[in-house]
């Protein structure tokens, strides 16, 4: 009797999903292709007033600023060995056009500033890019601003169209201030983040005090 059972676990994809309106709904997802091989995380300590240490204080009055860098594989070789029509007529342009909007604001904001702007009016708000939460994994939902992004296409087909390419994505945790303005449920997640992080911890100490235990001998 053959067995359900598979030997190769089910790997979990990162990804971006996309918020581009104040309503708590995606508007698109951009899932990895290929998971990175590594990512870089930063963190910068933060003082009283955001962005800032604290007078006179090393001590952290603020959740740390969170930076991260990786590089993501884009390939269409698969695609276009399947003869899947998107990747024929336009190669990975798709996945490069989604992750580059990254950092345009919606065109809907700036053609309505336009307008407004255009009839005098003073209600012209700043065009903002999207928000974006970068999922990596259950113990890593975090929301961010995109602050760099580079290309390198490395294959084209017949039309010039890149069908394989490095993006290199520079990402910034989004502060509590940023969050608060984005509203609910954004406003929660950095607190969720701080919270399953010390239960992470916490776990630690346990794994800490097995492993001495076990390496004392009577």
């Amino acid at each position: 009797m053959a067995s359900d059972f598979t030997r190769s676990p089910k790997l979990l994809k990162g990804a971006l999903v996309v918020f581009e309106t104040v309503a708590p709904v995606p508007t698109n997802l951009i899932v990895f292709q290929y998971n990175p091989d590594a990512m870089v995380r930063g963190f910068m300590p933060l003082g009283g007033r955001e962005g800032q240490q604290g007078a006179g204080s090393t001590e952290p009055t603020l959740p740390p600023l969170q930076t991260f860098q990786m590089a993501v594989e884009l390939d269409a070789t698969d695609q276009l060995a399947d003869s899947n029509p998107l990747a024929r007529a336009s190669g990975i342009h798709p996945t490069l056009a989604a992750l580059e909007l990254l950092l345009y604001p919606a065109s809907a904001a700036l053609i309505l500033n336009k307008v407004l702007s255009l009839a005098g009016s003073s209600v012209v708000t700043p065009a903002r890019a999207p928000m974006v939460l970068l999922v990596w994994g259950p113990f890593r939902v975090v929301p961010v601003r995109v602050v760099s992004l580079s290309v390198n296409e490395q294959a084209f087909d017949q039309l010039l169209n890149p069908i394989r390419a490095q993006v290199t994505l520079g990402l910034r945790a989004l502060t509590i201030p940023e969050l608060q303005q984005a509203g609910p449920p954004f406003d929660t997640l950095a607190l969720v983040n701080h919270i399953a992080k010390e239960v992470l911890a916490r776990a630690n100490v346990f794994n800490s005090v097995e492993h001495i235990g076990g390496s004392i001998s009577f």
